[in-house]
């Protein structure tokens, strides 16, 4: 039995639950709503599998305007709305209520407008993150932001978690890379926020917007910022006899000034498992393992990975293998960009998202298979280890009486520890519910409360994404 709580649904919005199908269905087109309990059960959960419930209905919006109508109506009628993108959120961001209506933004994926000459393009936010930088890929552009789920998620998933990647190290997360969206509040109105310029008058709306998990609104278009590619790239592999020498590694390379555009970590049981799957040629024998990725003209791609193999030499690698082709540097990223799911292959997985100073790595890698260990419970580490964003898989057996909250409780340990060496609760992946009830260990309850007031004004009723982010335990309240 999950250990996470959930709030009673409303028992009045239930026996509603036809009446309120029928409304919807006037306001959106014919297949736009989803009823049906099968179909309906499709969108029970997202990438937090471990926990799942079926909405009340779900619909899929082709326009601003159905959206609009939509939220109008659930405001009026005191319904909850979760917003959805693809699903991909592994902190439980888009996982519904049985009393709550489900806004999925997948048929709204249309490429609006791309200005080359002032390097931005205005997009859908159901359009998935790769498919930006294959539709400007042609003229020699691409769209930073990277996260594994890349071929999957959706801008507007990306804006709500403010996620990242592998090559977040030198070209930012998605905040960094946002210059403006379509907002739709919940009453309905539509506010547009930013635009296609640098920076926009009055107070950073957008910065508030992003990362808010969808409690402020539901995006459905955004303004991006697309980047010239670069002339060149190539990654180097560096296989260490420990994980503990690997972070090391890492640090040096940060202390030392050079900023690679990549800097991933795998350990042991990572190396094999991504290996057996992709066929990378990643050094099996080693204990931690680095994909170095630099980036610009030949002769700074070899200047860079001379001075980081320099520095990887005085740990005594027990491996280094620079990509000699474009299919080796191919293989390589399959391997990493396919991690999770080859993890999947072999076990149940929760997948944490702490993040930590680099001077930390050490440390806090050891702990990790302590605390691991000290729970019963097997661990992969896989991560973005330039900026500290750790991604500790930790593995169970859903099938196995008390697995599941052993994982949860080694889980919770890994998150403390990294606000106790300075880090935090999330790097990408959100608080969801996954984090909700951790957010008192890093804030006190003034800093939670500013922030659900915050929340409260965009949001005056809490319809919007219920039960995330904050905890459930009534003693904080944004009154």
């Amino acid at each position: 039995m999950a250990s996470i709580a959930f709030p009673e649904p409303d028992p009045a919005i239930l026996a509603r639950r036809e009446a309120i199908w029928a409304d919807l269905a006037r306001l959106v087109a014919p297949d736009a709503l989803i009823t049906s309990e099968d179909e309906r059960r499709a969108f029970e959960t997202d990438a937090l599998a471990a926990y799942r419930q079926v909405p009340l209905a779900v619909v899929l919006p082709s326009s601003t305007e159905e959206a609009a109508a939509v939220m109008a109506y659930c405001n009026r009628e005191g319904i909850k709305i979760v917003p959805r993108g693809a699903g991909t959120s592994l902190a439980g961001g888009a996982i519904p209520a049985p009393d709550s209506v489900v806004i999925g933004v997948s048929k709204m994926r249309r490429v609006l407008d791309v200005d080359y000459a002032n390097r931005t393009a205005r997009v859908e936010a159901g359009i998935t993150n790769l498919a930006i930088s294959q539709e400007v890929a042609a003229e020699g552009f691409f769209y930073a932001p990277d996260p594994s789920s890349q071929l999957a998620c959706t801008i507007a998933g990306n804006i709500a978690m403010n996620s990242g990647g592998a090559h977040c190290l030198k070209y930012g997360v998605t905040t960094n890379n946002l210059m403006g969206v379509k907002l739709v509040l919940m009453d309905g109105t539509v506010v547009e926020i930013g635009g296609d310029h640098l920076d926009a008058a009055g107070y950073d709306l957008l910065g508030l917007l992003t990362g808010a998990e969808g409690q402020l609104g539901l995006v459905t278009e955004a303004t991006v910022r697309i980047l010239p590619m670069a002339e060149g790239a190539r990654p180097l592999l560096i296989g260490f006899s420990s994980s503990e020498t690997a972070g090391a590694c890492v640090t040096a390379i940060i202390a030392a000034g050079i900023i690679p555009v990549a800097l991933e970590f795998m350990d042991g049981p990572a190396i094999r498992i991504c290996e057996d799957f992709a066929k990378a040629g990643y050094p099996t024998g080693a204990e931690a393992m680095l994909i170095v990725e630099v980036e610009g003209s030949e002769e700074e791609i070899e200047d860079e990975l001379a001075k980081i193999e320099a520095i990887a030499r005085t740990f005594d690698p027990l491996a280094i293998r620079v990509s000699q082709s474009a299919a080796e540097s191919a293989a390589i990223w399959k391997g990493r960009k396919s991690a999770f799911g080859a993890m999947g292959r072999i076990a149940d997985y929760l997948c944490m998202d702490g993040t930590i100073p680099t001077g930390q790595l050490s440390l806090v890698l050891r702990r990790i298979a302590e605390i691991c260990a000290e729970n019963g419970l097997g661990v992969a580490n896989i991560f973005h280890a330039g900026d500290g964003n750790l991604h500790p898989l930790i593995l169970y057996d859903v099938a196995k009486p008390g697995d599941l909250e052993r994982a949860e409780k080694a889980g919770a340990e890994i998150l403390k520890l990294c606000v106790d060496v300075g880090g935090c609760l999330t790097g990408e992946h959100g608080v969801g519910i996954e984090k909700r009830d951790l957010m008192t260990y890093q804030y006190n309850r003034a800093d939670l409360e500013q922030q659900m007031r915050a929340r409260a004004v965009f949001d005056p009723r809490w319809l919007l994404n219920p039960a995330k982010v904050f905890p459930l335990d009534g003693r904080l309240t944004a009154q």
